[in-house]
């Protein structure tokens, strides 16, 4: 029996939907297409004859393995380095000026919250080394990458890109920050890789961090979440910066000015006075 990915069962869809949503709170009520694209080929490898066969094998599998090759199928896309690029002139010409002068230590701390296969830390990294320059041995400034999907921050830790991901980056940081490998393949270098620390965390959890923010990147990761969702996680981003503290969203994504405490600063960009 081969299963026809048109004719997804509504009552099976919305098994998987209901479970996305109350363990990750990620919404896929609308996203059947998605579903049915990104998950066929898993199934048909896995030798299941339709997603209710394979969701039962994900529920009960107790190593959670399935359960993670799930998640990273239905929520990882497609990045690359120095994306949207208008928020690192932003934090690099605005940002960062307004708030290392009041930081009553040199400890700078960004945070990357769904943070897929590294690409956006590994690029903040690289703004940051290069705007401090000969004097960022004097700070603190890991970046701290999570995301929710332990196969993508394998990706992230191995840190090999095909060339393509590296169009936007200036030729020269190419030789700075990355060695060529064989196949048009660019591996981090350690120099680099030793300022990111990679974590996996659920945004649905409380935050476990001792120390609030100054910057939160969370870009193209609440486009799966339903408003009440993301508007709660807002919040909690806000309480978890300090005040002069930005929070940078995805150009497509919005903030609710009505609702959040956040001051729009402008499109995908807001601050926590």
């Amino acid at each position: 029996m081969e299963l026809n990915t048109q004719k997804v069962d509504p009552h099976d869809f919305m098994k998987l939907v209901n479970y996305m949503r109350d363990n990750y709170g990620i919404n896929l009520e609308q996203k059947l297409t998605l579903v049915e694209g990104r998950l066929w080929n898993t199934i048909k490898k896995k030798g299941f004859n339709s997603l209710n066969e394979y969701f039962d094998f994900v529920v009960n599998d107790r190593t959670q393995k399935e359960a993670r090759t799930l998640l990273t199928r239905l929520t990882t896309n497609y990045t690359y380095f120095m994306r949207e690029d208008q928020h690192y002139s932003f934090l690099v010409n605005t940002a960062l000026p307004s708030l290392l002068p009041v930081l009553s230590a040199k400890d700078l701390r960004i945070w990357s919250a769904g943070c897929s296969s590294g690409e956006e830390p590994y690029t903040t990294a690289m703004v940051l080394d290069d705007y401090f320059g000969a004097s960022k041995h004097h700070w603190d400034r890991k970046v701290l990458a999570t995301d929710i999907s332990p196969q993508v921050l394998e990706m992230a830790d191995e840190a090999v890109y095909p060339e393509e991901r590296l169009k936007n980056l200036p030729s020269a940081w190419k030789t700075k920050y990355f060695n060529s490998e064989p196949g048009n393949q660019f591996r981090v270098k350690d120099s680099l890789k030793t300022e990111v620390i990679f974590r996996t965390f659920n945004l649905m959890d409380a935050f476990p961090f001792k120390k609030p923010f100054h910057v939160i990147f969370c870009r193209n990761v609440m486009i799966y979440f339903e408003k009440a969702t993301r508007d709660a996680l807002i919040e909690r981003f806000y309480d978890a910066l300090v005040p002069g503290g930005y929070l940078f969203i995805g150009l497509s994504e919005t903030v609710d000015k009505q609702n959040s405490r956040f001051t729009f600063v402008r499109p995908s960009i807001y601050l926590k006075v």
